[in-house]
């Protein structure tokens, strides 16, 4: 299966075939969250989509060091290496040290994380526990003569790169096209070109968050950081760069041109970006209202919201669509995953308890061929850019044969041993290791098993004597907590409603 993962490269434009740089091994750094606020979708769908790849990278047997930054420091509000600093800005309105906001953000990034169920990075650095190696790779960048300095402030000489290299190779542009695109210099300021910007930056004296430098007391610009530490974990060229497309223009464009003074090499092979977020087709930002955060989609407490959604059924929305593509948020859209990822689970449980019986009489070749089809398929999405919407649509199709085979509609005698363990293996670890969902006790909180089973001897003996009103009371009562009991072949069984 290794052979077969093509991946879509931004910087090529085009799907290549996965070929790590080091057999076996993987370098995977992702842009990670700026924790000066609470972290918004289009980080958490980024964040999802990489888990996703990193998961799938781990299944097929590849060692990933997946590396995630924490940026807490040396972002500015201005794109021109101007205004304030949003850390300082904030723990000023708070009143409280900027490393207290720092905190106070990275647990609450950590918790959302952890109700997505996404995977922890191998490694995750913070840009102010690298300053030494951002200090570092500004004076080779100086000596190898792309930088210069200005009152104390070190500016990247974007022409003199691009008279070596191409800028924006990243995004296909010339930089005549890219210079048109910026405002003129005024005469205050310190840059050499419209496109130069900020390796370190000189404080002010009410500064708090500075550091000694050569060129005297200052911080990092925003872009280094993640030159400095992604070269550190993962060396100079390293297998794949993620992170949202909104990074690619400025940020990622900035960090190749950073590597490359540096270094003199091509810092990454495979460049990878999630897509944009919208809302009922208009893009989500907080300037037009339509913007909100992960744990108002928890609550539903929020204006565009008629309900609150599970993490779990976030996330499986989420993978329902192609991290390239654009993804619209909607109630619509949410109720109609919600109902899809139940009956995901629901098949989850039913298939860990199928046993098989093996009847060489009742084989049927052409069910045993389509079954491997399937589970072959679910392969092919993820190897196919790692296309998670076409692995789901397969995972329904083996789930209608699990369902047929559960209700006894198909005989599972009809399946060979390897068949049915192929089936069985594939939908459990597509669900649970690739995908990352599991069972939310969110469904049913006022309940427990003991109790459930219970509940469902009373039923099944209430219908035996046909006492219908006890029947139908323990129905309306439990469909209250989101369960429906099922009167199959095989007796009174519950899934939840769909």
């Amino acid at each position: 299966m290794q052979n077969q993962l093509f991946i879509y490269n931004t910087l090529s434009r085009t799907k290549e075939k996965f070929e790590p740089i080091n057999k076996g091994m993987v370098g995977l750094y992702v842009c990670g969250p700026t924790v000066y606020s609470d972290v918004h979708l289009g980080n958490c769908r980024t964040f999802i989509s990489f888990d996703l790849i990193y998961r799938y990278l781990l299944h097929l047997g590849f060692k990933v060091r997946y590396v995630r930054n924490i940026t807490d420091a040396g972002h500015l509000e201005g794109d021109r290496d101007e205004g304030e600093d949003k850390f300082e800005k904030k723990a000023k309105l708070e009143q409280l040290e900027p490393m207290e906001i720092v905190q106070k953000y990275t647990l609450g990034f950590h918790d959302v994380m952890r109700e997505f169920n996404t995977l922890p990075p191998s490694i995750e650095p913070t840009a102010t526990g690298h300053i030494c190696e951002q200090i570092e790779m500004i004076k080779h960048i100086i000596v190898n003569g792309f930088a210069y300095e200005v009152n104390g402030t070190i500016y990247f000489d974007v022409e003199k790169y691009n008279s070596q290299y191409k800028y924006g190779q990243l995004t296909n542009r010339q930089l005549e096209d890219l210079v048109a695109g910026t405002r003129e210099l005024n005469g205050q300021d310190e840059k050499r070109g419209r496109l130069d910007f900020a390796l370190w930056i000189k404080a002010k004296p009410e500064q708090i968050m500075q550091w000694l430098s050569p060129w005297g007391w200052g911080f990092p610009g925003w872009h280094i950081e993640c030159s400095a530490m992604s070269s550190k974990y993962l060396g100079n060229t390293f297998d794949i760069h993620g992170g949202g497309m909104d990074l690619q223009a400025t940020h990622h464009t900035n960090e190749i041109a950073q590597s490359q003074a540096c270094n003199h090499k091509t810092p990454v092979k495979y460049w990878m970006h999630t897509n944009m977020l919208t809302v009922n087709g208009v893009r989500m930002s907080k300037s037009a209202g339509n913007g909100f955060l992960p744990d108002q989609l928890f609550s539903g407490k929020h204006p565009l919201l008629e309900k609150g959604y599970s993490p779990m059924a976030v996330r499986f929305f989420m993978m329902q669509t192609h991290y390239r593509s654009t993804l619209d948020f909607s109630n619509e859209a949410l109720k109609a995953s919600e109902k899809a990822f139940k009956k995901i689970i629901n098949g989850l449980i039913t298939i860990k308890i199928l046993t098989h019986n093996e009847d060489t009489a009742s084989f049927d070749e052409e069910l045993n061929s389509d079954i491997l089809r399937l589970c072959s398929l679910c392969y092919a999405g993820m190897n196919d850019d790692f296309n998670s919407a076409i692995t789901i649509a397969n995972l329904f199709n083996l789930l209608k044969y699990i369902n047929s085979f559960h209700h006894n509609i198909l005989p599972l005698a009809s399946l060979n041993k390897n068949s049915f363990e192929t089936m069985k293996r594939t939908y459990i670890v597509f669900v649970e290791d690739i995908l990352g969902l599991k069972e939310e006790k969110f469904f049913k909180p006022n309940l427990i098993d003991d109790v459930l089973e219970i509940l469902l001897q009373t039923y099944k003996n209430a219908k035996e004597i046909k006492d219908y009103k006890t029947v139908d009371l323990i129905r309306a009562k439990i469909k209250e907590e989101g369960i429906i009991i099922k009167d199959t072949k095989n007796g009174v069984e519950w899934a939840y409603e769909e």
